[in-house]
């Protein structure tokens, strides 16, 4: 690709993460069409100066990339399986939110119909795509990558975890489900200062500041988690039981339910349980792998 060649892209699915894109795409110069199920949603891409496509095959066909950003794992069968001939010899790229499995079954559906395939995990909502908050992580066709990388980083920060098309939606699901976690304990946190008359609002900045700093701890378990060896922290399981004790005693007083808090108690009382009293409370990674011994 030449500085003077932009890559024409055909973004199928447009809600609001396939517009942010197809937006982004769009006013990063590259032709661009578009399509989507429900009619109407194209308008103001149009606009910006999309071509909007009347059906599927028309929209591929306009395009060296398939960006699909449909509703889920179904959905990618549902649209490009009727079109599977047209895709051939196509560079297709998956920004669909799918299970590892599901993006490893359509990397072998695509080399079945001799589809080049790459799946990304975007980690970004819609109004940071394009921006220097936005990351996409890609697996799959390294081919791919490396030929379209400029009109991947026109989406945001774009890096490459190898030829497995699952590590991306493994990276990337690994990431949200710490992401609702933290989200879920601050709610759980906002529910029980409530009963006390503090409003969430206010609640909020204290959270950000307290949980921020707590994230600076993540490489020093990081090293406990690798290393195997859980007999060095300062604060083992012993040290933590009687916090989560009080904090569901508190929930409970203050009316909040324990479906955030109780599943964390249930995972240090195990730990006890099974002699682990005075290892570190890093060793809750074994027990959420499987690993009791």
């Amino acid at each position: 690709m030449t500085a003077n060649e932009q890559t024409t892209v055909a973004v199928l699915g447009l809600g609001p993460m396939g517009r942010a894109i197809a937006a982004t795409l769009v006013k990063g110069g590259n032709p661009t069409t578009v399509w989507n199920r429900t009619p109407g949603k194209d308008a103001e891409l149009v606009g910006l100066g999309a071509v909007s496509a009347p059906d599927t095959a028309s929209a591929i066909d306009s395009a060296a990339v398939v960006v699909a950003v449909l509703g889920d794992h179904a959905s990618v069968h549902e649209v490009l399986d009727p079109v599977a001939d047209r895709l051939r010899g196509k560079a297709l790229i998956n920004l669909t939110s799918t299970a590892p499995e599901d993006s490893r079954e359509l990397a072998r559906w695509a080399a079945g119909h001799g589809i080049d395939f790459l799946d990304g995990g975007i980690m970004a909502v819609p109004p940071m795509i394009g921006g220097p908050g936005a990351s996409i992580l890609y697996s799959g066709s390294e081919q791919i990558f490396d030929r379209f990388r400029p009109d991947l980083e026109k989406l945001g920060a774009a890096d490459y975890f190898g030829d497995d098309p699952g590590t991306a939606a493994l990276y990337d699901f690994a990431l949200l489900a710490g992401m609702y976690a933290m989200f879920a304990g601050f709610f759980h946190g906002a529910a029980m200062v409530r009963s006390a008359g503090v409003t969430a609002t206010f609640f909020a900045p204290r959270a950000v500041a307290f949980l921020t700093a707590m994230t600076g701890s993540f490489q020093s378990y990081a090293e406990m988690i690798d290393s195997g060896d859980y007999t060095q922290e300062v604060q083992p399981a012993r040290f933590h039981k009687p916090a989560l004790d009080a904090i569901v005693r508190a929930s409970r007083d203050a009316g909040v339910a324990l479906d955030i808090v109780g599943p964390i108690k249930n995972l240090i009382d195990r730990q006890i349980a099974d002699g682990r009293a005075g290892e570190g409370l890093g060793r809750v990674t074994e027990e959420l792998a499987g690993h009791r011994e």
